[in-house]
């Protein structure tokens, strides 16, 4: 049976404000697409940053008019990055959104050490997939930011991922963590972060979730797998985060769901101050959308927090 899981998500968007958003060089068709779209739905209130030329052509060869956006005219993409990032610092903006620059060329404004975005989190990626084939959204971690995560990154990726689903009102968020084996040996180091992991929630050191691992990937997804080896787990079959041993692992993973079991992935990077919208130039507009979504619902969370610490 086929499940389109981002439709709830966006339903939950309405009656939100739209989020200020800074869309870094769309420069590209889908990029400038994606946005307007999203613009049209009432998620985002894009600000477009990049050469201005650029942009309205890219705007006239899809036919569409930018109207009265605002277009923040710069050089290049280098200086793209480097202004969204100063849209947020300004205030002007509570979202950044990804266009047609490479991903580290937007994460390295980000993470720079005077941007005013940096927390104590490390930044990571999440793709939120509908995969059809699957019971509930499908959240994939760290498949494009983190290359070798050391214990301590894979700690603040599951909080990340954490505070996410508490956004998307999952209570109480399962949480496999994957690796080749469901076994522990010091052969596969993975094995070993995952059972660090899972101790450090134990002690409040990871909150909020139920962590189990290491798992494998059929015994995390198949609670009839994970019954045939001997595995008595809550999250076995009904996880909703699968956290990968490293960003080769949920690349391919993530890559695989979406061309061999026709999944959809939405990408959301965390650990920032503001959410960033991360997408892929392969990614179709739906995806995109769903991004916008996430990133929505993030920002609006957020401004809800900080209106309640006023409050207090």
């Amino acid at each position: 049976m086929s499940r389109d899981h981002y439709q709830a998500l966006l339903e939950r968007c309405n009656g939100l404000q739209p989020v200020p958003t800074a869309v870094v060089h769309p420069c590209e068709a889908h990029a400038l697409e994606g946005a307007l779209e999203a613009a049209r739905l009432g998620l985002i209130a894009p600000l477009l940053v990049g050469p201005r030329d650029k942009i309205e052509a890219t705007a006239e060869a899809l036919g569409v008019s930018l109207g009265d956006l605002p277009v923040e005219d710069v050089a290049h993409s280098h200086a793209a990055a480097e202004r969204g990032v100063a849209l947020v610092r300004e205030g002007r903006a509570e979202m950044l959104m990804k266009g047609s620059l490479h991903s580290d060329e937007l994460l390295h404004a980000v993470a720079a050490h005077d941007s005013g975005l940096r927390t104590e989190r490390r930044l990571s990626h999440v793709f939120a997939m509908s995969v059809p084939s699957y019971h509930k959204p499908l959240f994939v971690t760290d498949a494009a930011v983190n290359i070798f995560p050391t214990l301590d990154d894979k700690a603040d990726i599951c909080r990340n991922a954490i505070d996410l689903l508490k956004v998307l009102r999952v209570e109480r968020p399962k949480v496999a963590i994957l690796s080749a084996v469901e076994t522990i040996t010091a052969k596969l180091p993975s094995t070993l972060e995952a059972a660090a992991l899972v101790t450090m929630s134990h002690r409040h050191q990871i909150e909020g979730a139920l962590l189990d691992g290491p798992l494998a990937f059929d015994n995390a997804i198949s609670l009839e797998a994970a019954q045939t080896k001997g595995i008595d787990s809550e999250v076995a079959g009904d996880p909703d985060v699968l956290l990968v041993p490293d960003l080769e692992a949920g690349n391919i993973l993530a890559k695989q769901l979406i061309y061999l079991a026709g999944a959809e992935a939405a990408g959301i990077v965390l650990g920032a101050r503001v959410p960033i919208v991360l997408t892929s130039r392969s990614d179709s507009i739906r995806a995109r959308i769903a991004s916008c979504g996430i990133g929505t619902l993030l920002a609006s969370a957020r401004l809800e927090r900080a209106l309640a610490s006023l409050a207090g």
